[in-house]
This record gives structure tokens, C-alpha cells and sequence, in this order.
């Protein structure tokens, strides 16, 4: 029916009605996806999402986009997703991601640590590797405390890995972790002898991260052949390395035997989002020593009346070990790293 309005003759479209809109009913009824498929996220790029998935003629990669009612909810590499649509994997095909499933882990940094906004860099993964080079570039504590503290929050293991040993001692660095228990292998060549380092990462989902240059890419390459990462070279000037992976990449290790996630290189890793009291929690041994601290004690060396200073005077603490810990503590604020 034409409406009464001089300006439309009856051949223009807008002469006439327009249907209205929301006629539908709307329903509670939500779809269940009962034919979902279980998934991995192996990578992110700019909002489409590379999936591995198991089926009965193996595992196979597949693209998706997150499905609309995940709304703003985030999803990252190592996430356990249900996913719908084409699964085939040919060419062109995309599927989509419905369901992320419960984090068993979450590595979070800070862009700064003035930055309030939490970014999470992976999900779901066991065992955080700091790979440091003792030597081309130089280890650098700053970034390694950091890490250390990012992977206790998250309650993953860490795990110290120092390449280029046949450049300098590795005893020099590993005496300022020792009093901590932190874990430690230790590889003169990155395309050598790698078992022990293999050992410690067979049946988990391990983070490989580290500063521009010390390796990383390098050991992804000898762990799996097939991953083809692209190495860089350390600058003569500045000493720094380029970054060469621009996301956070999962790989399967050869035979099933876990996962690798390659990082990019960083220079900035806030930690605003750690607080203390979690910190702390990582040493029970330390954990235990604070219970009398007064309230909003932090625990670090300039607190009056802690209780770790109280343990070490009656002898109950081990003053290397409570150093290492407020050495720890004090990272989440320094700003050269």
C-alpha cells in the first residue's frame, strides 16, 4: 500500500511499506550443538583462528571465526574450543568457534605496568620456559624475575633453559636462581644435543618465551622440524635481537609427545596484575613465615614487622631464599628489564 507522501511516485521503492522490524518472536530456545567438535587453537591472526582437531583420519588444521554469542569473550592460543560448521580442512572452508572451554591456566602480562587492561598471552599451558643466552645477547635478570613471576601467578612451573653456554658459564647466572628450586637445563649448541631439554617437555604444553634474539625460534626449529621458524640475528650495536615471530604459535612435538608454544620476542612484560599475596603463595615454605605479617604487609624488605624477617632472626628461613624471593617481588615495578 503506497504511502501518502507527494515526494515517491509509485516506482520508487520507498513508496511503499517497509516490513517491521523484530516480527519474529524471540525464543529462549538456544541452539545446543550437539555435533560441535572438539578443538585446540594453535594460532591467532587477526580474528580468524587456526584449529587443530582431531578425527578419524587423524589430526588435522582448520580456520574459524568466533561465533557471535561468544560476544567479547576472548580467544587465545592454547584454548580448548567447540567448534561448528565445515571441519573439513580443504581449502576456503570455515568453521566456527561456539564454545571455549574452562582455563586450567591463564599467562597474563601489562603492556606497562601503569596499564590496567590484562592481556592474555596463552591458555591452558603447564610449564613456562625462560629461554635466556648467557652470552650474544646478555642475560638480562630483569626479564627472567619477570617471567618467573608471571608463571607462579598463573600457576604454571617454570622452567630455566640457557642457551650459548659454550660462550660463557652458565654457574654465574644459575647462583642467583638456585636458592629459588627453579628448574634448569642448560644447551651449548641450539641445533645439538637437546634430550635433557626434550625430557622436561615430553607429555605437557610448555611457553617458550624470551627476549629478541637468545634462540627461541631456533630450538622450535630442532624440537620440530616442521615448523620452519624464521631465526634472527642479534644487532652488533645494541646488542638486542629482531623480532622474528610476530604470534604466539602451538606446535605438536614430534610423535604426540606434548606442545611447544613459540612466542614472540618481548621488551615489555607489566605486571600489574600481580598482587603479593599471590606471589607468595608459590613458596609454601615462605607462605607460612607471613601469617602474623600486619595487614597490607607486601612482604618486601621495607615492610616493618614481617614475618620473614621475624623467620630469619629466629633462624626458620634462609636469608638467600628470602632475598630471591623479594628480588622477585620488587620485578613487578622495575622498569629496566
Amino acid at each position: 500500500m503506497a504511502r501518502n507522501n507527494a515526494r515517491y511516485g509509485r516506482e520508487d521503492v520507498e513508496a511503499y511499506d517497509r516490513p517491521r522490524r523484530h516480527t519474529r518472536p524471540r525464543t529462549k530456545d538456544r541452539p545446543t550443538y550437539e555435533d560441535a567438535v572438539d578443538g585446540i587453537v594453535v594460532t591467532v591472526d587477526r580474528g580468524r583462528f587456526t584449529v587443530h582437531i582431531d578425527g578419524p583420519d587423524g589430526r588435522r588444521e582448520i580456520w574459524a571465526v568466533k561465533a557471535r554469542p561468544l560476544g567479547r569473550k576472548g580467544v587465545v592460543t592454547g584454548d580448548h574450543v567447540r567448534v561448528v560448521g565445515d571441519t573439513s580442512g580443504i581449502d576456503g572452508a570455515l568453521a566456527r568457534i561456539v564454545e571455549v572451554r574452562e582455563r586450567t591456566t591463564v599467562l597474563r602480562r601489562t603492556a606497562d605496568d601503569d596499564d590496567p587492561v590484562e592481556r592474555v598471552l596463552v591458555a591452558n599451558a603447564e610449564q613456562l620456559v625462560v629461554v635466556t643466552a648467557l652470552a650474544d645477547p646478555e642475560p638480562r635478570h630483569g626479564l627472567i624475575d619477570r617471567a618467573l613471576v608471571a608463571a607462579y601467578d598463573a600457576g604454571m612451573q617454570p622452567l630455566l633453559c640457557l642457551t650459548k653456554a659454550d660462550l660463557a658459564d652458565p654457574e654465574v647466572l644459575l647462583s642467583t636462581y638456585r636458592s629459588l628450586g627453579v628448574p634448569w637445563v642448560v644447551t651449548r649448541s641450539l641445533e645439538g644435543d637437546l634430550g635433557e631439554l626434550k625430557e622436561r617437555l615430553v607429555g605437557k604444553t610448555s611457553v617458550l618465551l624470551g627476549h629478541s634474539g637468545v634462540g627461541k625460534s631456533t630450538l622450535v626449529n630442532a624440537l620440530v622440524p616442521s615448523a620452519a621458524r624464521e631465526v634472527g640475528h642479534v644487532n652488533a650495536v645494541t646488542g638486542r635481537g629482531r623480532h622474528t615471530s610476530t604470534s604466539a604459535l602451538m606446535l605438536a612435538l614430534p610423535d604426540g609427545e606434548g606442545w611447544v608454544i613459540d612466542t614472540p620476542g618481548i621488551r615489555s612484560f607489566g605486571l600489574a596484575h600481580v598482587e603479593p599475596d599471590h606471589l607468595i603463595e608459590a613458596f609454601p615454605d615462605l607462605d607460612e613465615m607471613t601469617e602474623d605479617c600486619p595487614r597490607g604487609c607486601t612482604h618486601g624488605s621495607d615492610e616493618p614487622e614481617c614475618g620473614l624477617d621475624e623467620a630469619i632472626e629466629r633462624g626458620e628461613a634462609d636469608p638467600e631464599r628470602v632475598e630471591s624471593f623479594r628480588r622477585l617481588l620488587a620485578a613487578r615495578s622495575v622498569t629496566d628489564y
